[in-house]
């Protein structure tokens, strides 16, 4: 049988630990595997565009564990009543080749980003950072502001969306807990004052969410909405004036806001910055810039992570999904009658 968490159990498992426990303890996961970055395979994701959003496969594998997540994104579902993003990961064993495990990841994804997020803040912001604005404040607004108060030590935030309601939501979703909350009427006032700046929106385009009269000195800017091809978030100008840290250098130049920069400009990957082979933030009057757009190895760690809470809480479900078969070679076999539904697989479980 093949473990399998579904949204049920991803309710569950959060609501075991509590949001922001999952997420500090999702945000080690995700330290521990960037500091043995060089022992995972990687690839830029496998991208289909349309012309109204991307499927994407993005897949990794540490040479103990193979693991990939499908998502996508499309915002024009927002207006339909369905979701900008969904996924689903599927982990498996290296030495069989057999999955082990099956997950949504929608949810999923939004705790991890978020928790990547407030790792690189940790290590590039500002020590005395007390204050986030948040420009978009859709499905992952939430997430940010609580893992950067678990992981950061932010208490306030300022909110700012192009649609009011949004910035609501996010306010009334986040009222319990016990956060400083503004909620601001332009992007402008959103900054004002703000030691860290989060753009997490969707439209797909090249836009000017930032200008760069927007960014003082001192600002870490924590860049997620732009995350494929033509999407961008900053002006240009901001990126010049800016330390800039990076997943995985290839993918990024591809999709994040140094698209709008010469290949041979400079940029560090955040994990010679964890590990302590690059500096950081080198100064209080640094503007640092952390340019996401979502790596498999996040993912992989996301995915390792659950999967020991599912075991540890016993919060999971079995899936039929490959036969056992008496004799491996006779895979018709069991479409003999009398055979159907009683070879579930007995592969072994890799070490949680």
């Amino acid at each position: 049988m093949v473990h399998f968490v579904g949204v049920e159990a991803m309710i569950k498992l959060v609501e075991a630990a509590g949001v922001q426990p999952f997420l500090k303890g999702l945000c080690l996961a995700i330290e521990d595997d960037f500091r043995r970055w060089p022992a995972f395979e990687k690839t830029p994701r496998i991208a289909s565009h349309s012309s109204v959003g991307v499927i994407e496969l993005m897949p990794t594998s540490d040479g103990d564990h193979y693991g990939f997540k499908y998502v996508n994104g499309h915002p024009k579902n927002m207006k339909e009543g369905l979701q900008t993003v969904t996924a689903f990961g599927v982990l498996s064993d290296v030495s069989t080749g057999y999955p082990i495990l099956v997950s949504e990841m929608t949810l999923l994804t939004a705790l991890r980003t978020a928790a990547t997020s407030a790792m690189a803040a940790k290590h590039l912001a500002r020590a005395d950072s007390q204050c986030m604005a948040i420009i978009g404040n859709g499905a992952q607004s939430e997430f940010q502001a609580l893992a950067f108060a678990a992981i950061c030590g932010i208490k306030r935030f300022r909110l700012y969306d192009i649609d009011p309601t949004a910035s609501l939501k996010c306010a009334a979703n986040l009222a319990k807990y016990g956060l400083d909350i503004t909620l601001c009427p332009t992007a402008q006032d959103a900054v004002a004052g703000a030691d860290i700046i989060t753009t997490v929106t969707a439209d797909k385009q090249c836009a000017t969410i930032l200008s760069d009269n927007m960014v003082g000195e001192g600002i870490h800017i924590n860049a997620i909405g732009g995350d494929c091809l033509g999407k961008t978030e900053l002006h240009k100008d901001i990126l010049y004036r800016s330390n800039i840290f990076v997943e995985f250098t290839e993918q990024t130049r591809t999709e994040g806001e140094i698209q709008q920069l010469p290949e041979n400009h400079p940029v560090t990957e955040l994990w010679k910055v964890i590990d302590g082979t690059e500096p950081g933030r080198q100064s209080d009057k640094d503007i640092t810039l952390f340019d996401s757009v979502g790596f498999a190895i996040e993912d992989f760690s996301a995915l390792n992570f659950m999967r020991r809470q599912a075991l540890s809480h016993g919060i999971f479900e079995e899936l039929d999904l490959i036969a056992d078969l008496p004799d491996p070679r006779n895979l018709f076999g069991v479409l003999e009658p009398g055979n159907q539904g009683v070879h579930a697989s007995r592969q072994p479980q890799a070490a949680a």
